[in-house]
């Protein structure tokens, strides 16, 4: 059995987002210069925006501070271990970070931060996976695959001090 792969591209506070749906379940959310980011090849044929109404309307509704917690199915590709890692991020409150090693912790093996640190780094769904609350044990700001401004820029967001 093969996928259908789809995509589409839409405007965000922090540039284009190419929004990838497997079979209409939504998979991969990616940013312009993104770490990590497959090939364009690799996200199927364009699709209409209007495709992906329910992941469109609830980014809409983050971005305009109305909406907290993302409610769409998603369809991770990843190991175990990072697909639990990717189930803690979604349990991070909107506005609250964690370190790696309060993740590593959450996850029962408190010695595997930077294993926690680098499946965070391949997340396919960032913003509505919110690996951008994420920082090192001293609260600074650590790598980020949409790059360190884009992760300021979400936090601040996220606070309430943001400059648009």
């Amino acid at each position: 059995m093969s996928s259908r792969k789809r995509h589409t591209v839409i405007d965000s506070p922090y540039g284009p987002l190419t929004l990838v749906a497997d079979d209409g379940v939504l998979c991969g959310l990616y940013m312009t210069d993104q770490r990590h980011r497959p090939p364009q090849e690799a996200f199927g044929e364009p699709d209409d925006p209007t495709a992906f109404g329910e992941a469109t309307d609830q980014l809409k509704a983050y971005f305009a501070g109305e909406l907290k917690e993302f409610t769409l199915e998603l369809r991770l590709a990843g190991t175990p271990f990072q697909r639990r890692v990717w189930e803690q991020l979604r349990r991070i409150p909107y506005g609250v970070t964690r370190s790696y090693g309060e993740l590593a912790e959450a996850l029962g093996n408190p010695g595997a931060s930077r294993a926690v640190g680098l499946a965070n780094g391949k997340n396919p769904v960032g913003i509505i996976v919110p690996c951008h609350r994420v920082v090192g044990a001293n609260g600074g700001l650590t790598g980020y695959g949409g790059g360190l401004d884009r992760k300021q820029r979400l936090l601040d967001f996220e606070s309430g001090t943001a400059l648009f």
